[in-house]
């Protein structure tokens, strides 16, 4: 189910210099604006959560899960490399796979890492916050991951659908319509991260045995589905 030449060659597009590039400049921003909001306001567990759960949960992991998971496999699907790769001898699957791997470990990387460390400038993991917010965002990496590498196989503007799913849908209509929040990865990690806290600071519309389902569900059948459109463009191919 894994292949390490199909890892190492994502990798190597994932991280390259431009992209790498693009990939940090959030995380450095929230860790900046920790640095200024603890310097300023000192300790404040209230203001820990806004700024993790609003900058941090909100915008920071969804935008990175898109260019992780759009870019896992959306770059070679343009430019027809995917073809090369599709003529070697595996299944599919494992290539599918091994892609949500690596989207997954680079969305983690970029996205709970810089979170913990926030937390802990902010307030030194009071009340737990700064590892509920980072669990929040290493569940949520999953399911944008999957999300967004299907949209990659999907659509050849899956950046732009992923962005609006992640600025318009989950930032805009999950902070005004009660309803939407309910289809929101950002308010299934909520959670999550309520349950780590054990306190009212991380709250969620949605309960953590719906939430643990609707994570699961949705990252298994949006890797189910990318391996379908994958195995329908190599029989288009074909033809």
């Amino acid at each position: 189910m894994y292949d390490p030449t199909v890892a190492r060659l994502t990798y190597r597009g994932l991280l390259g210099r431009r992209r790498a590039l693009i990939l940090c400049v959030l995380p450095a921003l929230l860790i900046v604006i920790s640095a200024a909001v603890r310097s300023f306001s000192g300790a404040d567990d209230q203001v820990a959560s806004d700024l993790l759960g609003g900058f941090g949960l909100a915008t920071m992991v969804p935008i990175i899960g898109v260019i992780a998971g759009t870019g896992a496999i959306g770059p070679e699907i343009d430019d027809g490399s995917v073809v090369y790769l599709l003529a070697k001898p595996l299944k599919r699957s494992t290539i599918i796979f091994t892609k949500l791997i690596v989207a997954v470990a680079v969305t983690m990387a970029f996205s709970a890492v810089p979170t913990f460390i926030a937390g802990m400038i902010l307030n030194g993991n009071g009340q737990q916050i700064a590892v509920a917010y980072t669990v929040a965002a290493l569940v949520a990496s999953i399911a944008y991951a999957a999300l967004f590498l299907l949209l990659g196989t999907v659509t050849r503007h899956a950046v732009v659908f992923g962005l609006v799913y992640a600025l318009v849908w989950e930032a805009l209509f999950g902070s005004l319509v009660s309803g939407a929040r309910t289809l929101s990865v950002q308010q299934w990690a909520l959670a999550v991260a309520h349950k780590v806290t054990g306190g009212d600071l991380v709250t969620s519309d949605v309960g953590l045995t719906t939430a643990t389902v609707l994570l699961a569900a949705v990252t298994v059948l949006a890797t189910w589905y990318a391996g379908q459109r994958l195995r329908s463009l190599t029989l288009a191919g074909e033809e």
